[in-house]
């Protein structure tokens, strides 16, 4: 491919030869001639001066540099498409194995993709277009929208329900029971029925042994768009707004609310029953237990504001310091 047609499919700017060849795509330290890069990260900028390759995705204001430009508002989002472009993903064709056990009164639409030792349990209901690789468990009265694609060994519970275009990767289990237990006179601990399906709408992506927990009693809802990383627990009876990204490691605890647009960054947590409001970021191995304010940045655990954090371990740095200048300022005994 022509870089020319390239940025024409990107909508990207472009400053060089539009005749040269372009053939795949690859980070700005490991380019070479052919390949098309990025720099979102402006501590990467001194590496576009230096690049092999053939053209970098830039802002519309990054300076020139020797190599060709594709100048774009987004640069990350413009290799994001270019990715796509050179890099094909398999394709699943309609048809069900042979190993696969359907109930006869499961309902599939039209164009499914039913992969070995798939489970699809009684009154299931999933619609067009789905795919489901190997070993992936639909268990019964759960119902999903078009273009679901489960990975092998996704499960999906009894009685959940999966907007359209959601996407479950290896290991995800959407509807496990909730951590719920009262405890008897005698000591002994008695489970709580999680009675409570798990929600997920339109467009929500659960990543690689994620777990999304039933409810007890209502619902455990995750919202349009949204985004769950790796290794991500969220508890029994939490909400999720819209468009949200939770990061690998995190744990969100029972009856918390998220709200739109809020991140947890790496291996943050939050306390059963908080509120997170919409906007807000938890910076990584950050902890809250308590409710947090729209457009709020919290560090730390426990969670502080995040400017009072910078201080406070500016401060933990200069400890040994400090109590010199203590021991000096004693009077001796």
């Amino acid at each position: 491919m022509q870089l020319a047609e390239l940025a024409r499919l990107l909508n990207a700017r472009l400053h060089g030869n539009g005749e040269t060849e372009v053939t795949g795509v690859a980070g700005i330290e490991e380019a070479g001639p052919g390949q098309v890069t990025f720099v979102a990260n402006p501590k990467y900028s001194s590496l576009a001066r230096t690049t092999r390759a053939a053209a970098i995705l830039v802002t519309e204001d990054f300076p020139q540099v020797e190599a060709a430009t594709l100048r774009t508002a987004n640069p990350y989002l413009a290799f994001a498409r270019a990715i796509e472009i050179f890099y094909q993903a398999p394709v699943y064709a309609p048809g069900t194995h042979p190993t696969a056990v359907i109930h006869p009164t499961a309902m599939l639409g039209n164009n499914c993709h039913i992969g070995p030792h798939v489970v699809i349990d009684a009154h299931a209901v999933i619609g067009d277009d789905a795919t489901l690789l190997a070993h992936a468990v639909i268990y019964p009265g759960v119902r999903i929208g078009a273009r679901f694609f489960a990975h092998a060994h996704a499960i999906v519970r009894e009685g959940c329900v999966l907007g359209d275009d959601v996407v479950l990767q290896n290991g995800a289990i959407v509807g496990a029971d909730g951590f719920g237990f009262a405890k008897e006179d005698t000591g002994r601990w008695y489970k709580i029925p999680q009675s409570g399906p798990a929600i997920l709408a339109d467009r929500v992506e659960v990543q690689a042994n994620a777990c999304i927990d039933r409810a007890s009693v209502g619902e455990t809802r995750i919202g349009p768009g949204a985004k769950i990383d790796n290794l991500v627990q969220v508890g029994h009876g939490s909400t999720m707004g819209t468009h949200k990204p939770l990061w690998a490691q995190i744990r969100v605890a029972f009856s918390a609310h998220l709200g739109r647009n809020v991140i947890l960054a790496g291996q943050a947590a939050v306390a059963g029953h908080c509120t997170i409001g919409d906007g807000a970021i938890l910076t990584a191995q950050s902890a809250v237990s308590h409710d947090v304010a729209p457009g709020k940045i919290m560090s730390g655990s426990p969670g502080l504001d995040n400017k009072l954090w910078l201080r406070c371990v500016a401060a933990y740095s200069r400890l040994p310091e400090l109590v010199k200048l203590l021991r000096k300022a004693q009077p001796s005994e």
